[in-house]
Order: C-alpha cells, then sequence, then structure tokens
C-alpha cells in the first residue's frame, strides 16, 4: 500500500517542512510554504532514468569535440555562445504572449530542416492551433511538409517518456514544464512537487539520450519563473524573454549559460510572420529621435562583444507634492539617485525640489557603466533647456567625485558610433592613453575629466 504523506515545501527554494513555518530556514523567504501531499516514487516508477557510470579517474575522460547545432537564427545562436549543445538543457520564461512558444516552434523549425527529428510537445495548445500558429509565421508556412518536425499534445509524463524512448528525437521542445504531471505526485500540475520531479526526470532524460532539451516556464506577477528556484539550478542554460507589452521588440537574455557568455542578448521584431532579427538595433533604436531637443543623448553600450547605440532621455520638472521622484525606465533607479546626488554637490546644479524622470528608449536596460556620463548630461540637458548637438555621442562612467573614469572596449565602440554617422564623442581623457584604432578618422574625441568639462558642450 503506497503512504501518501502531508508535506509543507517552501516555493522559493524547493525546501521542505514536516509543518508550516512562516520564514523559510534555507531562503528566508516569508510566508512561502505551501501544503502539498506527497507519494514516495521508486527508481522504478522513474523509468530507470538514472546514471549507472562507475566513478572513473579526471584524466582518463575522453574529451570529444563539443556538438553544437546552429538554428540558423544569428540572435538565437549567438546568446547560446554558437548554438544549441547536443545534451543540453535550456529552460525559456517571459511574459505571457513575449513570444515563447513563437520563438520554440521557429527553432523546431529551424533544427528539423538540419535533419535533426524533433519533438515539440504542446500541453497547452492542441494540435491543430500549433498548426495555425505555424501557418502564421512566414518561415514555417513556407515549407507544407516537414517530415522531422513531430507535434503532439500531451500533459502526462510517463506518456511524453514513451514517445521519447520510442522515436529518439535529437530535440524535444517542452510547451511548458507547468502543465505537465506526474500520476504518482497527488499535487495538482504546476505545483512546486510537480514542477521539480518532472523537470528533474526530464534533465536526465536528456542527459542519458545525449538530446537537446528545451524547456518553457511560466513566469510570476515579479517576472521570475514559477515553480521551485531548483528548476533553474538543473537546467544548462536559463534565458529570459524581455520588452514591454505595447512594443513590438524583444530582447533575449541569458540568465544563465553552461556553455558560453550570459553577456551577450539577442534582439528580435515581433511581427505577423513571426520573431524577425534585427542585424542593426542601434539604428532601428535611433529611427524616431527628435533632432536638437534638450535632455536627449545617445550612449554606445556594451552587451557582452556586441555593441549597439540607444537613446536615453531625461525629463526634470518641478515637484508637485512634498516629496520628489526619481523614476527610471531601462535604468537602474539607484544609480540614477547617485549621479543626481552627484549633480546637485559637485555641480551645483538644482535638483532638490526637482522630479527626474529618465527612459531608455526601445525597451533596453542599460547596466553598462559607461552610460553614467550620458545620464548625468542628459538630466542637466532638462535641467537647463540646452540640447546636446545631434552628432554627439558621450560615454563614461562618473565616481562620487564627479570624475569621469575610463570605459572598456572603446574601439568597438566608437567604431558602432562612427558607422551610424555621429561626428564626435565625449569620452573620458583616460581613455586616450591607450591606442585607438578606427576603421576611419571622421570621428573627433572630445576627452573630458570632469562631469562639468562635458556639460560645457551643451548648446
Amino acid at each position: 500500500m503506497t503512504k501518501i504523506k502531508t508535506i509543507f515545501v517552501c516555493q522559493e527554494c524547493g525546501s521542505e517542512s514536516p509543518k508550516w513555518v512562516g520564514k523559510c530556514p534555507n531562503c528566508s523567504a516569508w510566508n512561502s510554504y505551501v501544503e502539498e501531499t506527497s507519494v514516495p516514487v521508486s527508481v522504478e516508477k522513474r523509468g530507470g532514468i538514472v546514471f549507472k557510470d562507475n566513478p572513473v579517474l579526471l584524466s582518463d575522460v575522453l574529451m570529444d569535440t563539443e556538438t553544437r547545432y546552429s538554428t540558423q537564427i544569428k540572435e538565437l545562436d549567438r546568446v547560446l555562445g554558437g548554438g544549441v549543445v547536443k545534451g543540453s538543457v535550456t529552460l525559456i520564461g517571459g511574459d505571457p504572449g513575449i513570444g515563447k512558444s513563437t520563438l520554440s516552434l521557429q527553432i523546431g523549425y529551424a533544427l528539423s530542416r538540419k535533419a535533426l527529428k524533433v519533438l515539440y510537445v504542446s500541453g497547452e495548445e492542441s494540435v491543430q492551433q500549433t498548426r495555425m500558429r505555424a501557418e502564421r509565421i512566414s518561415s514555417v508556412g513556407a515549407q507544407r511538409a516537414e517530415p522531422l518536425l513531430y507535434i503532439v499534445n500531451q500533459v502526462d509524463l510517463d506518456v511524453i517518456i514513451e514517445y521519447i524512448n520510442k522515436m529518439n528525437p535529437d530535440v524535444v521542445v517542452i510547451d511548458s514544464i507547468q502543465v505537465l504531471y506526474r500520476n504518482d505526485l497527488t499535487s495538482t500540475p504546476g505545483s512546486v512537487s510537480q514542477v521539480r520531479d518532472c523537470a528533474a526526470i526530464l534533465t536526465h532524460l536528456a542527459k542519458t539520450k545525449n538530446m537537446a532539451l528545451f524547456i518553457i516556464g511560466h513566469v510570476t506577477k515579479d517576472g521570475t519563473l514559477a515553480g521551485p528556484r531548483v528548476l533553474e539550478h538543473i537546467v544548462d542554460t536559463v534565458l529570459y524573454f524581455e520588452g514591454e507589452r505595447y512594443s513590438s521588440y524583444r530582447i533575449l537574455r541569458a540568465i544563465k549559460n553552461r556553455f558560453g557568455s550570459t553577456n551577450e542578448i539577442g534582439v528580435f521584431e515581433m511581427t505577423s510572420g513571426g520573431l524577425m532579427e534585427i542585424a542593426n538595433p542601434s539604428q532601428i533604436f535611433l529611427s524616431e529621435r527628435p533632432q536638437n531637443t534638450s535632455g536627449s543623448v545617445v550612449v554606445p553600450v556594451l552587451e557582452g562583444t556586441r555593441p549597439f547605440l540607444v537613446e536615453i532621455q531625461g525629463l526634470v520638472s518641478r515637484s508637485s507634492f512634498g516629496m520628489v521622484r526619481q523614476k527610471a525606465q531601462g535604468f537602474d533607479a539607484n544609480r540614477l539617485a547617485m549621479l543626481a546626488a552627484v549633480l546637485e554637490k559637485r555641480l551645483g546644479l538644482n535638483l532638490q525640489d526637482k522630479d527626474i524622470f529618465l527612459n531608455v528608449v526601445g525597451g533596453i536596460k542599460v547596466m553598462d557603466p559607461a552610460g553614467d556620463l550620458a545620464v548625468a548630461v542628459a538630466i542637466a540637458s532638462a535641467l537647463l533647456d540646452r540640447p546636446l548637438p545631434s552628432d554627439v555621442v558621450v560615454l563614461g562612467e562618473v565616481g562620487l567625485s564627479a570624475e569621469v573614469r575610463s570605459v572598456s572596449q572603446l574601439a568597438v565602440r566608437l567604431n558602432e558610433a562612427e558607422k551610424l554617422g555621429f561626428k564626435r564623442c565625449i569620452l573620458p581623457k583616460n581613455n586616450l592613453k591607450t591606442k585607438v584604432e578606427l576603421k576611419n578618422k571622421n570621428l573627433e574625441l572630445l576627452a573630458v575629466e570632469t562631469a562639468r568639462e562635458a556639460l560645457e558642450y551643451l548648446s
């Protein structure tokens, strides 16, 4: 007779407790424990998906060449580190309607065209609905019959494992992990125990069969992946789709990547024909930039090895309330507060009774320290109502003494700015101590030591 017991599981870290506690002793989260029923699962019930290799010396392990599948989606391949690694597990998260299922279907189609057998498990849509969505994607609808792309509507994990064992696919897509369930567990689909157990079994299956696995995960209202935190730990790569609800641009960012860098991003545009790559995001982000407007500054930022130019807009107005507001969209609010304090204390700008609003155009999140000087110039330009010339880009890190510190990979940034027609660049003076190689010599370098010197270039 199977013994059923009641346990309490933390929704944040997945730790278990025999009774409810207010604060998790493992991750310190409050009110995160939920009641669940648990049934012990034997190895036989798991389908024998365990590693049975004997321990070997590390020096005796043969080094095989890392096998990667190119998806022919350059933006995705860049984020993954060059393609999909054979035997890897990738978790894709994002807000509802952001494009997770669309991207997964495009990945499955692209890999099936390379003579790889792909199994797309749709737990939220029927086979007919998936085909209707495929028809709306121009790249998929162009080929009416694709023999190596298989679609199935199933949420029972045991049945899905049977399909995988029978077909032996090269790539499997699970859409989504929150709807899968195991009959051995009495908890509902999407619960901590169901998500944790299903993800662990699928991950072990992908490793033993050396197949690439893509898992789509839902996110909470806070923007984090729903389910236990262990879900992100057991997979190899975690990708997040970012973008504003009413914007067509999407940013694909790697939060974790065991086979590549986590600094790369991919830029897409959601269209009626699916997700389209943006080869030159700098030109897209600056296409609607207003001319001769105060508070508008362009900065060349770096995401991994990829440079692109973004517009930073600042607005300063008199506060109508007793407490001033400092709001930032796409920029760290704490960093904005620090730069505002530097402008007031070191440069004498009157910001104590002013509301400051900052916006990074295009839904981009600027985390590069090189954007500090551009933010400071944007705030000062908005306060003084003095625009910066439209052919000038600004970059540099600002310290608490208003000094402008050097930035990394200056040549890559300047070459990108020059390619888009900018004529001048305000940059840290210390960067000129190193040799900068430009493709052309038409970019005038305006070196500054302090933020005060940078403000002298305002019209």
